[in-house]
């Protein structure tokens, strides 16, 4: 079996220490870190979001030291300039209309062209690369497992609130996204070069000038041999980043072992798809989601040990099998959305649900 290696993304909030509000000191941390961290920590376009980024991982032991590391030296470069790190997929009040943009040429042309929509989307994901070196193999392997993105998104839902409100929603980011254009479920796509022809229209055309600009919940990444799941909201605790990227990890490798035994996993179509997105959004692990092949409802809890058993014979030859049972601990205490709503409730307080989350921010990390 190949190696399928790893690099993890995590794009965090930067916190006033005494408001609990968004402060746009990004730069400050990115500069310092710039030092300490080289190209493993990046601006974004709000200059109150910080990213930082693995180095290419051979498995998940690898992944979970360079995550665990990387977060604790944003938070310490963030403590040097008098500011929190939060991990939650939207900041509980904060307005976007009060956030400073990083000046930059790539952040101005997004901004001439898309407006409010792009300002707007003061928003905080996790996206995970997993290598695959064939990528007419990524292709196939990205159109099977484009049905198990609203289990695993569910697993992440950590965006309850948006500028105030308990908006409803486990995942308020996916609908704030939502806005931007080619996002969401990919369709299904026959082979890499139709999918490469359908980057070179949208390049010759003007849609986009490269394929980075195509921000779907997964992608074959148009520069690196990888697929990139990019549906989940950033989780609050080092655990739930891990567990997450381990079952996406053992997703790739399932999908490949049954083509490599000429076996496959029935696609299903984008609208479909779509239809246990919006209720993983809804509800996370709370709800139901359809069970295609038996066209019917199933609680979320029961797929999501469906989901593992599917998964139980390549996560021993990956030495991810603790990581990937980790999602029966959140099935158990919940996800950040429901952590975040049960903490809001006890104190109703939106100031001391911020405190909550950057000290979970920090779980486990010593």
């Amino acid at each position: 079996m190949p190696v399928f290696t790893l690099g993890i993304e995590e794009e965090f909030q930067t916190i006033d220490p005494n408001s609990g509000e968004l402060r746009s000191h990004m730069s400050k941390i990115v500069d310092g870190g710039k030092i300490i961290l080289q190209e493993r920590v990046k601006e974004e376009m709000h200059q109150a979001v910080v990213e930082v980024g693995t180095n290419i991982c051979r498995n998940i032991q690898d992944a979970r030291h360079e995550v665990t590391y990387l977060r604790k030296m944003i938070i310490d470069l963030a403590a040097q300039q008098d500011l929190k790190i939060a991990a939650a997929g939207t900041h509980p009040f904060s307005d976007w209309q009060t956030q400073l943009i990083t000046p930059n040429e790539r952040y101005d042309q997004l901004i001439t062209e898309m407006r409010d929509v792009a300002r707007s989307n003061l928003i905080f994901g996790l996206h995970v690369h997993v290598g695959i070196e064939n990528r007419n193999e990524g292709i196939q392997i990205m159109n099977a497992v484009r049905y198990f993105l609203p289990h695993v998104y569910a697993l992440s839902t950590n965006s309850p609130f948006w500028r105030g409100r308990n908006t409803g929603f486990k995942s308020y980011r996916s609908k704030v996204f939502d806005k931007f254009p080619r996002t969401g479920i990919p369709d299904f796509f026959a082979s890499a070069a139709e999918y490469d022809e359908y980057i070179s229209l949208l390049v010759k055309t003007g849609c986009i000038d490269n394929g980075k600009k195509i921000w779907w919940d997964i992608r074959l990444h148009p520069f690196f041999n990888t697929i990139e799941f990019r549906i989940c909201d950033v989780p609050m605790r080092v655990d739930e980043t891990i567990c997450l990227a381990a079952i996406m990890q053992a997703l790739v490798a399932k999908i490949y072992k049954l083509h490599q035994q000429n076996l496959n996993f029935r696609p299903y179509r984008r609208i479909l798809i779509n239809e246990n997105k919006w209720r993983a959004a809804r509800y996370g692990i709370e709800g139901k989601l359809i069970d295609f092949g038996k066209q019917a409802e199933v609680p979320t809890h029961e797929l999501i040990h469906e989901l593992l058993n599917f998964i139980d014979d390549v996560v021993d030859e990956l030495g991810s099998r603790a990581e990937c049972e980790y999602a029966l601990k959140i099935l158990d205490m919940g996800t950040g959305a429901d952590r975040q709503l049960a903490a809001f409730q006890e104190h109703n307080d939106l100031k001391r649900l911020v405190d909550y989350i950057v000290e979970e921010t920090s779980f486990g990390i010593g």
